[in-house]
C-alpha cells in the first residue's frame, strides 16, 4: 500500500528505525508498511505524509505528484508567468528552495 515509503525516508536519509522513532510506531513495522506485509492506520499514514511534506495520494502510490495541495488565492497569470510556475512545480524540493531563496534576494 505505501508504495513511495521507501523511497522517501532512504531520499531523507533515515533509516527504518529513525522513522519509526520520528512516528512512533517500531522499526518492524517500517519493515512491513515497506514491504507490503501490513498496512498502517489513517493516524500513521497521516504522520507520514505530514513528516515527509507529501500528498497521501502519492505515499499510497496514486499519484506521481508529490505536493500537497495548498489553499490559493485567485489571480490571474500571463502564459510567461504560468510556465514559470510549473516550472517551479517540477522541481525537486532542495531547488525549489534555492528558487525561493534567489527570489528573496532580489
Amino acid at each position: 500500500m505505501l508504495h513511495n515509503l521507501r523511497f522517501l525516508r532512504t531520499r531523507a536519509g533515515m533509516s527504518q528505525q529513525q522513522l519509526a522513532d520520528v512516528i512512533n510506531v517500531s522499526q518492524q513495522s517500517i519493515n512491513k508498511y515497506e514491504n507490503h506485509d501490513v498496512e498502517p492506520n489513517i493516524e500513521t499514514l497521516c504522520a507520514i505524509a505530514d513528516y515527509f511534506n507529501v500528498s497521501l495520494d502519492f505515499l499510497v502510490g496514486r499519484t506521481s505528484i508529490e505536493r500537497k495541495n495548498e489553499e490559493t488565492e485567485f489571480c490571474r497569470l500571463n502564459s510567461e508567468e504560468t510556465a514559470l510556475i510549473n516550472k517551479i512545480r517540477s522541481l525537486s524540493p532542495e531547488d525549489r528552495n534555492l528558487i525561493c531563496n534567489l527570489a528573496k534576494r532580489l
